[in-house]
């Protein structure tokens, strides 16, 4: 019998996360020393944590780890390095290193296959110019793969994921819907050729849709992974007195994904986010069912999510999708509301 990657775990990518609700719990009261230096931590569901070394740059480090989302271990290691980099790209910052984590099922998997994973992860960070210095592996029974990555950037110009403005526009820039095709490829329904372009979606970096929004004005940005869409919108929201509205028909969606979600091909994941997050959305029951779960679909490696002044919005749209991006406007925010809206025709 051939040996897959994903028969090694009961998860696949960033629907593996801890719930939302399990976090805050975990971390809620935690305190740590005060350092004036620090300009981002994890008091905030940021992508990552910033400290400041000088007036004018700032280090940028995020960690990201998850069991195969494929079986094809450099589709894997690319995915993976993809995914871990997007963190860095959503702050606006700039890759520079990265450490790789390993878990590794030594006396079930040869070798070979760990090799072919850090060719694929290679391959991503030779394409953001990123140095692999190092790593650590350990023993494990499943395998699981990641990197730390470390990036620089200006400290007056990080995105943060809680600052939108009233009258802002929400643009996405991949299509949601990656948790429910995996969970479908898992099932074996789904067709070789939309296997392999969700994969092809997960492997792309994040770094031409960053390069595109610094041209421009970003008053918020997030990436969209294990929280889904509505989770991470969620983060964005939190701590902030101005609302949105989402218009679910605008939202960019991977083909076949409601269909998955209808037939019940739902990742564990979706179950969690939405009971997590469910309190903090208007709107979200006059839904059907399977959007709900669309729109709470654990994302892997998926887009940056950007609040952006609505006069600039449909100039970088155009932008994005002249560099290939399948990137939408989805909402907008407004100062009239204090929750997430979301309405649809679907």
């Amino acid at each position: 019998m051939a040996i897959t990657l994903t028969q090694f775990s009961r998860f696949a990518g960033c629907g593996a996360k801890l719930g939302p609700d399990l976090l805050d719990k975990a971390l809620c009261g935690l305190q740590q020393p005060f350092d004036s230096r620090v300009l981002s931590d994890f008091s905030h569901a940021e992508d990552c944590g910033v400290y400041q070394l000088s007036d004018d740059m700032a280090l940028v480090q995020t960690v990201d780890f998850f069991p195969p989302v494929c079986d094809d271990p450099w589709k894997f290691g690319r995915i993976a390095a993809a995914n871990a980099l997007s963190d860095i790209y959503a702050m606006g910052a700039t890759p520079i290193t990265a450490v790789s984590i390993v878990g590794f099922p030594e006396d079930k998997l040869d070798v070979s296959h760990l090799r072919t994973i850090m060719e694929g992860t290679l391959d991503a960070l030779s394409e953001a110019n990123t140095a692999l210095l190092g790593g650590h592996t350990v023993r494990d029974s499943e395998v699981k793969f990641g990197l730390c990555v470390n990036g620089v950037i200006h400290p007056k110009k990080i995105w943060n994921n809680n600052t939108w403005k009233d009258n802002d526009a929400l643009i996405l820039t991949k299509p949601i819907g990656v948790g429910l095709a995996n969970t479908a490829v898992r099932a074996g329904l789904a067709s070789p050729g939309q296997e392999d372009l969700v994969l092809k979606q997960m492997m792309r970096l994040n770094a031409q849709a960053k390069t595109v929004l610094s041209r421009h004005t970003v008053h918020a940005c997030t990436d969209v992974t294990g929280f889904g869409l509505l989770g991470h919108l969620c983060e964005m929201a939190i701590g902030n007195d101005i609302g949105c509205v989402v218009h679910v028909e605008s939202i960019p969606k991977v083909d076949r994904a409601l269909e998955y979600a209808r037939i019940g091909l739902i990742p564990a994941g979706a179950y969690t986010n939405k009971a997590s997050r469910s309190k903090h959305i208007t709107g979200l029951d006059l839904l059907d069912e399977a959007v709900q779960y669309l729109l709470f679909d654990p994302q892997t490696s998926g887009g940056l999510l950007a609040a952006v002044p609505r006069s600039e919005a449909v100039c970088i749209i155009r932008e994005l999708q002249a560099v290939g991006e399948q990137a939408a406007i989805i909402g907008y925010t407004d100062g009239s509301l204090t929750n997430i809206n979301v309405i649809t025709d679907l």
